[in-house]
Protein backbone atom coordinates (compact mmCIF):
# COMPACT_ATOMS: atom_id res chain seq x y z
CA UNK A 1 0.00 0.00 0.00
CA UNK A 2 1.41 3.55 -1.35
CA UNK A 3 2.15 5.69 1.63
CA UNK A 4 -0.30 8.33 0.41
CA UNK A 5 -3.47 6.06 0.56
CA UNK A 6 -6.36 7.48 2.44
CA UNK A 7 -7.67 5.30 4.81
CA UNK A 8 -11.00 5.04 7.25
CA UNK A 9 -14.39 4.26 7.08
CA UNK A 10 -15.18 4.64 3.48
CA UNK A 11 -11.99 2.44 2.64
CA UNK A 12 -8.83 3.64 0.23
CA UNK A 13 -8.02 5.93 -2.46
CA UNK A 14 -5.56 5.71 -5.26
CA UNK A 15 -4.47 8.72 -7.11
CA UNK A 16 -2.88 8.88 -10.28
CA UNK A 17 -1.33 11.86 -12.29
CA UNK A 18 -0.26 11.61 -16.04
CA UNK A 19 1.81 14.69 -17.72
CA UNK A 20 2.86 15.62 -20.84
CA UNK A 21 2.33 17.38 -23.77
CA UNK A 22 -0.71 18.55 -26.01
CA UNK A 23 -1.67 15.68 -28.63
CA UNK A 24 0.24 12.93 -26.81
CA UNK A 25 -3.18 11.44 -25.69
CA UNK A 26 -3.25 12.48 -22.11
CA UNK A 27 -6.70 13.58 -21.21
CA UNK A 28 -7.96 10.28 -23.31
CA UNK A 29 -5.65 8.13 -21.87
CA UNK A 30 -6.64 9.06 -18.11
CA UNK A 31 -10.60 8.83 -19.37
CA UNK A 32 -10.17 5.40 -20.39
CA UNK A 33 -8.85 4.26 -17.37
CA UNK A 34 -11.25 6.68 -15.02
CA UNK A 35 -14.55 4.96 -17.15
CA UNK A 36 -12.56 1.75 -16.67
CA UNK A 37 -12.90 1.40 -13.50
CA UNK A 38 -15.82 2.94 -12.99
CA UNK A 39 -17.62 0.07 -15.16
CA UNK A 40 -16.01 -2.37 -12.76
CA UNK A 41 -18.57 -0.80 -10.22
CA UNK A 42 -15.60 1.32 -8.26
CA UNK A 43 -15.46 5.03 -7.58
CA UNK A 44 -13.78 7.44 -10.24
CA UNK A 45 -12.79 10.76 -10.39
CA UNK A 46 -11.62 12.19 -13.57
CA UNK A 47 -9.49 15.87 -12.60
CA UNK A 48 -7.47 17.84 -16.17
CA UNK A 49 -5.00 20.47 -15.56
CA UNK A 50 -4.14 22.77 -18.33
CA UNK A 51 -1.09 24.83 -18.66
CA UNK A 52 -1.76 25.65 -22.40
CA UNK A 53 -4.90 24.95 -24.80
CA UNK A 54 -2.78 24.00 -27.52
CA UNK A 55 -0.49 20.87 -29.44
CA UNK A 56 2.96 21.08 -27.44
CA UNK A 57 1.65 22.78 -24.15
CA UNK A 58 1.39 21.46 -20.81
CA UNK A 59 -1.30 19.30 -20.31
CA UNK A 60 -1.99 17.04 -16.82
CA UNK A 61 -4.68 14.75 -15.80
CA UNK A 62 -5.55 13.17 -12.38
CA UNK A 63 -7.15 9.65 -11.62
CA UNK A 64 -8.80 8.58 -8.08
CA UNK A 65 -10.47 5.57 -7.75
CA UNK A 66 -11.84 3.69 -4.67
CA UNK A 67 -14.60 1.54 -3.26
CA UNK A 68 -16.57 4.27 -1.71
CA UNK A 69 -17.58 7.61 -2.34
CA UNK A 70 -14.16 9.72 -2.87
CA UNK A 71 -12.93 12.47 -0.50
CA UNK A 72 -10.13 13.47 -2.97
CA UNK A 73 -9.86 17.03 -3.58
CA UNK A 74 -10.78 18.20 -7.30
CA UNK A 75 -7.02 18.76 -7.55
CA UNK A 76 -5.02 15.82 -6.10
CA UNK A 77 -2.17 17.49 -3.57
CA UNK A 78 -0.30 13.81 -3.47
CA UNK A 79 -0.39 11.22 -5.77
CA UNK A 80 0.49 7.54 -5.76
CA UNK A 81 1.67 6.99 -9.27
CA UNK A 82 2.44 9.24 -12.15
CA UNK A 83 2.77 8.43 -16.05
CA UNK A 84 4.85 10.80 -17.61
CA UNK A 85 4.64 11.04 -21.48
CA UNK A 86 7.38 13.31 -21.74
CA UNK A 87 10.21 14.65 -19.65
CA UNK A 88 9.22 18.11 -20.30
CA UNK A 89 6.66 20.07 -17.86
CA UNK A 90 6.82 16.85 -16.00
CA UNK A 91 8.18 19.21 -12.59
CA UNK A 92 4.75 19.34 -11.22
CA UNK A 93 3.56 15.68 -11.31
CA UNK A 94 7.16 14.51 -9.24
CA UNK A 95 6.98 17.55 -6.97
CA UNK A 96 3.42 16.12 -5.84
CA UNK A 97 4.41 12.26 -5.99
CA UNK A 98 4.63 10.37 -2.80
CA UNK A 99 7.88 8.78 -1.73
CA UNK A 100 7.88 4.81 -3.28
CA UNK A 101 5.60 6.02 -5.59
CA UNK A 102 5.08 4.13 -9.30
CA UNK A 103 6.50 6.60 -11.93
CA UNK A 104 6.10 5.51 -15.94
CA UNK A 105 8.47 7.33 -18.09
CA UNK A 106 7.88 7.56 -21.77
CA UNK A 107 11.40 6.94 -23.17
CA UNK A 108 10.94 7.18 -26.77
CA UNK A 109 11.18 10.86 -25.82
CA UNK A 110 12.70 11.11 -22.12
CA UNK A 111 16.44 11.27 -21.96
CA UNK A 112 18.38 8.26 -20.70
CA UNK A 113 19.38 9.91 -17.64
CA UNK A 114 16.01 11.34 -16.70
CA UNK A 115 14.76 9.89 -13.17
CA UNK A 116 17.73 7.88 -13.01
CA UNK A 117 18.35 8.52 -9.63
CA UNK A 118 14.70 7.43 -8.24
CA UNK A 119 13.18 4.01 -7.42
CA UNK A 120 10.24 2.13 -8.95
CA UNK A 121 11.04 3.88 -11.96
CA UNK A 122 9.32 1.96 -15.13
CA UNK A 123 10.76 3.28 -19.02
CA UNK A 124 8.77 2.23 -21.75
CA UNK A 125 8.78 3.21 -24.87
CA UNK A 126 5.12 3.70 -25.51
CA UNK A 127 5.88 5.66 -28.60
CA UNK A 128 8.17 3.52 -30.34
CA UNK A 129 5.59 0.63 -29.24
CA UNK A 130 3.08 2.50 -30.77
CA UNK A 131 3.95 3.27 -34.33
CA UNK A 132 5.20 -0.13 -34.54
CA UNK A 133 1.53 -1.46 -33.79
CA UNK A 134 0.87 0.53 -36.58
CA UNK A 135 -0.58 3.11 -34.83
CA UNK A 136 1.82 6.79 -34.41
CA UNK A 137 -1.21 8.67 -32.31
CA UNK A 138 -1.36 6.11 -29.58
CA UNK A 139 2.02 6.43 -27.51
CA UNK A 140 -1.04 7.25 -24.44
CA UNK A 141 -2.29 3.68 -25.21
CA UNK A 142 0.45 1.85 -24.91
CA UNK A 143 1.24 3.49 -21.65
CA UNK A 144 -1.95 2.76 -20.13
CA UNK A 145 -1.86 -0.89 -21.02
CA UNK A 146 1.72 -1.15 -19.66
CA UNK A 147 0.34 0.87 -16.52
CA UNK A 148 -2.83 -1.72 -16.14
CA UNK A 149 -0.47 -4.71 -16.90
CA UNK A 150 1.91 -4.04 -14.04
CA UNK A 151 -1.03 -2.70 -11.34
CA UNK A 152 -4.08 -4.86 -12.49
CA UNK A 153 -6.27 -1.53 -12.43
CA UNK A 154 -8.18 -2.73 -15.66
CA UNK A 155 -7.99 -5.63 -18.13
CA UNK A 156 -7.13 -5.37 -21.69
CA UNK A 157 -10.86 -6.24 -22.71
CA UNK A 158 -12.04 -3.44 -20.35
CA UNK A 159 -10.19 -0.53 -21.42
CA UNK A 160 -10.81 -1.79 -25.27
CA UNK A 161 -14.48 -1.68 -24.90
CA UNK A 162 -14.13 1.58 -22.81
CA UNK A 163 -11.92 3.49 -25.29
CA UNK A 164 -13.72 2.15 -28.18
CA UNK A 165 -16.80 4.03 -26.71
CA UNK A 166 -15.54 7.10 -26.23
CA UNK A 167 -13.96 7.91 -29.38
CA UNK A 168 -16.53 9.89 -31.62
CA UNK A 169 -17.51 8.61 -34.71
CA UNK A 170 -14.54 10.23 -36.82
CA UNK A 171 -12.18 8.81 -35.59
CA UNK A 172 -13.60 5.43 -34.65
CA UNK A 173 -11.11 4.09 -37.39
CA UNK A 174 -8.23 4.01 -34.67
CA UNK A 175 -9.73 1.82 -32.30
CA UNK A 176 -8.03 -0.62 -33.55
CA UNK A 177 -4.33 0.82 -33.31
CA UNK A 178 -5.14 2.04 -30.40
CA UNK A 179 -5.97 -1.59 -28.84
CA UNK A 180 -2.93 -2.91 -30.15
CA UNK A 181 -0.74 -0.13 -28.88
CA UNK A 182 -2.40 -1.13 -25.57
CA UNK A 183 -1.22 -4.82 -25.73
CA UNK A 184 1.75 -3.40 -26.94
CA UNK A 185 2.31 -1.73 -24.03
CA UNK A 186 0.94 -4.24 -21.70
CA UNK A 187 3.21 -6.84 -23.10
CA UNK A 188 6.34 -4.68 -22.75
CA UNK A 189 6.26 -4.75 -18.87
CA UNK A 190 5.16 -8.36 -17.99
CA UNK A 191 8.72 -8.92 -16.92
CA UNK A 192 8.65 -6.49 -14.46
CA UNK A 193 7.69 -7.29 -11.17
CA UNK A 194 3.99 -5.43 -9.81
CA UNK A 195 5.46 -2.28 -8.36
CA UNK A 196 4.35 0.43 -5.90
CA UNK A 197 1.40 2.73 -6.50
CA UNK A 198 -1.19 0.14 -7.92
CA UNK A 199 -4.82 1.34 -8.72
CA UNK A 200 -5.81 -1.93 -6.89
Amino acid sequence: MSPTSTTGPRGREHALMVSGIGGQGIQLLAKTLAQALTAQGRYAMLGAEYGGEMRGGPTQATVVVGDAPLRALPIVPRADAAILMHDRFSENTLARLAAGGLTLVNSSVAPEEFLADREHVVRVPATVLAREAGAAQAGGFAMLGAYCALTGAAGHDELVATMTALLPPYRRQHAEGNARALEAGAAHVTSVPTAAGALT
